[in-house]
């Protein structure tokens, strides 16, 4: 299965200046923008959300694309119907890929990568507000957002084993024991076991756990208390976080020091400066 770009990836292609959230159609997913936050929600609630190929190309496209837009600075991933995702559809993908040969399932493998790291390389502040089930793929996609919210309910299952497969899925070897630990990471993997809502927040996958009424609610003011923020430094923190994984001491210092002096000339810095001076609240814009 050769990878193609998706029709939002084909028109980003053709004109990389920068353009509105708003304008993105996706035909697998349902998409809202309300101020600087857009939402994201994974939307086949009758069948816990399941994510197929199209949906994959899709969220991958959309993520890629948001590197050029300038109105939306945070984004919510969310499912519909009290679930996030079931992870890759048993119908759709897992029985299409037993019968392909490896350049086709390399292709497959290396799109679902293509989406966690479009995820991380966009510099928007990206939160997953997880209910109920959050199994596999969908895991992965929660995992590789900046923060996650939880219901009570959620539960996470990175079950690539129980399907005879690795946990080194989508990045999952690498970027879960950053978050929870090796060890724990290493329970999740080898097992498939649910983390739950409650174990979750205590390792530290959940920053916090919320009654699922108002779950999506304050998922959506945190963004927006974040999309509030100095998004220009907002965003030179996400590229750090992810770019001084594999430096030693001498290259993370003298690269922090260079992304800090960059921020040191943005307007916003100047704004926090004299609202500081003026004992004001300063606004942000991002620039």
């Amino acid at each position: 299965m050769a990878e193609t770009p998706g029709p939002l990836f084909g028109q980003m292609l053709k004109d990389t200046s920068p353009r509105r959230a708003a304008d993105f159609k996706p035909e697998h997913f349902r998409w809202e923008v309300d101020g600087k936050v857009a939402t994201l929600t994974l939307n086949r609630p009758d069948r816990k959300n399941p994510i197929t190929f199209e949906s994959y190309a899709e969220m991958r496209d959309t993520f890629r694309a948001l590197v050029y837009v300038e109105d939306v600075k945070s984004v919510v991933i969310t499912g519909a119907g009290g679930n996030f995702s079931s992870g890759g559809d048993v119908h759709d993908i897992i029985g299409p890929l037993v019968a392909m040969d490896m350049p086709a399932l390399l292709n497959f493998t290396r799109m679902t990568g293509d989406l966690v790291k479009a995820i991380r390389a966009c510099p928007q502040f990206v939160i997953a507000a997880i209910d109920g089930i959050c199994a596999g793929a969908g895991a992965c996609v929660a995992m590789a957002s900046d923060m996650r919210y939880a219901s009570p309910e959620a539960m996470v299952l990175f079950l690539f084993n129980r399907v005879g497969l690795a946990g080194c899925d989508m990045g999952a070897c690498a970027m879960l024991p950053r978050i929870v630990g090796q060890g724990r990471a290493a329970e999740l993997l080898y097992t498939g076991r649910p983390l739950r809502a409650d174990e979750g927040e205590r390792w530290g996958f959940f920053n916090r756990v919320i009654g699922a009424e108002t779950l999506i609610d304050d998922t959506k003011a945190f963004a927006a208390k974040i999309a509030a923020g100095p998004t220009f430094g907002n965003a030179m923190t996400k590229k750090m976080l992810d770019m001084e994984w594999n430096m030693g001491i001498e290259q993370f210092i003298e690269a922090e020091a260079q992304a800090q002096a960059i921020c040191m000339q943005t307007n916003d810095f100047r704004r926090a400066y004299e609202a500081f001076v003026k004992k004001e609240k300063p606004v942000f814009e991002g620039d």
